[in-house]
């Protein structure tokens, strides 16, 4: 390695050793999940709501033989759903394997966990309870898979909240439940697409209740959150991050509201004093109509809508909902239940599959974040040094 190293300099060429070492930890990484079947990737997938396109997009996502190359899929539903939807879409060639649990799913197969044995009715485009209690009851056997190491990580297919059952659980959405399960503190809801990369300081709240959410703590919160999911999840080390304002014209030096000038740039010094590269508060309109979000690593609004309807309109049909600040890996795709779709044979299943993919990916980087710091060097080791140094140079001036 050194000798390679050393010839690259002597040929005058501008290498990285850092990046060099990554792309080898990362390459012998994927060799090896490649060599030993028991190591590949065991992604979980949930059904969703199965009134919607959650089977039909699944299906077209995991209907390509290449995908037991790069991870296991392991769907949490129902095998008469999935047949079903199979003959439907006419995905006659979709093979699959029902298992009883994720530690029998078969490598290089696509293996669906029979959540119940019950028979259930399809009803595409109709909110039912029925399909809420199955969507809820998928999502926590996965959970407790993710979490018992059975599956590395989890896609889950869109749900409708309002038809999850309110009595077993307080359920607000994916996030939040996540949130409470996994037992984190703060979880970040971040919207990705490629190079495009938007959170949120606040989710689903009702929006007259935002401005008393916002404060310069929780700013602070989400931004860490934010910067140490760029770095270990999407691998970048030094990244750059706009945050947008609260009010319009971000505020007009308050003329337009004052919480602008007194929480959010208080929020960003404090951030800048901690080494964080954060710029703004940018005024939401200019900001994207301008295109300057692409010249940031990621984007924090404020509000759910502020982030959320610039999104989608820039990648509604293959946009993916990432939850960082979680000890587990999860997407979404980004796009609703899609009841006007279902069963027509016509959703676009980009969004899923990317989603797959991002997974994969975030689980993969997260892995190489923490080779590279398993063994960090200890604190004050050059200092110790270069005192071994001068006493040895100088041994009268320990006395």
């Amino acid at each position: 390695m050194l000798f390679f190293l050393n010839h690259l300099r002597g040929k005058g060429l501008k290498y990285s050793i850092k990046k060099l070492l990554l792309h080898i930890n990362r390459t012998d990484m994927i060799k090896y999940n490649k060599k030993d079947g028991d190591k590949k990737i065991m992604l979980g997938i949930t059904h969703g709501d199965l009134n919607g396109i959650s089977y039909e997009v699944i299906i077209k996502s995991l209907n390509d033989n290449r995908i037991g190359e790069l991870f296991t899929p392991v769907i949490y539903g129902l095998s008469k759903a999935l047949a079903f939807n199979r003959k439907n879409i006419g995905a006659n060639d979709f093979n699959y394997k029902i298992v009883n649990g994720a530690v029998q799913a078969y490598h290089k197969k696509t293996n669906i966990v029979n959540i119940s044995e019950e028979e259930v009715t399809i009803d595409f485009g109709k909110a039912t309870a029925e399909a809420g209690t199955l969507a809820l009851k998928a999502l926590e056997i996965a959970c407790n898979d993710l979490r018992d190491g059975k599956i590395q990580a989890l896609v889950t297919a869109p749900l409708n909240k309002a038809v999850i059952p309110a009595d077993e659980v307080p359920f607000s959405g994916h996030t939040g439940y996540l949130t409470s399960f996994f037992g984190a503190e703060q979880s970040l809801m971040l919207m990705v697409h490629r190079s495009i990369r938007i959170g949120t300081v606040t989710e689903h709240i009702p929006l007259r209740d935002v401005p008393a959410e916002i404060t310069e703590e929780l700013i602070i919160k989400k931004t860490s959150l934010l910067h140490q999911s760029l770095q270990q999840d999407f691998d970048i080390q030094r990244p750059k991050i706009a945050l947008l304002s609260l009010n319009p014209h971000a505020g007009d030096k308050g003329v337009i509201g004052t919480e602008d000038d007194e929480i959010v740039i208080p929020a960003i010094k404090q951030l800048k004093h901690k080494g964080f590269m954060v710029y703004g508060p940018f005024p939401a309109d200019g900001f994207f109509g301008s295109g300057a979000y692409t010249k940031f690593d990621a984007t924090l609004a404020m509000y759910h809508d502020q982030g959320m309807v610039p999104f989608k309109l820039l990648a509604f049909e293959s946009g993916v909902n990432y939850t960082a600040g979680l000890p587990i890996v999860r997407t979404s795709p980004a796009h609703g239940t899609a009841y006007d779709k279902a069963g027509k044979n016509t959703a676009s299943f980009e969004a899923m599959r990317q989603a797959i993919y991002l997974a994969v990916d975030i689980y993969r980087n997260r892995e190489a974040f923490r080779e590279r710091n398993a063994n960090p060097l200890p604190t004050g080791l050059l200092n110790e040094q270069h005192n071994d140094k001068s006493t040895k140079t100088n041994p009268k001036s320990s006395s």
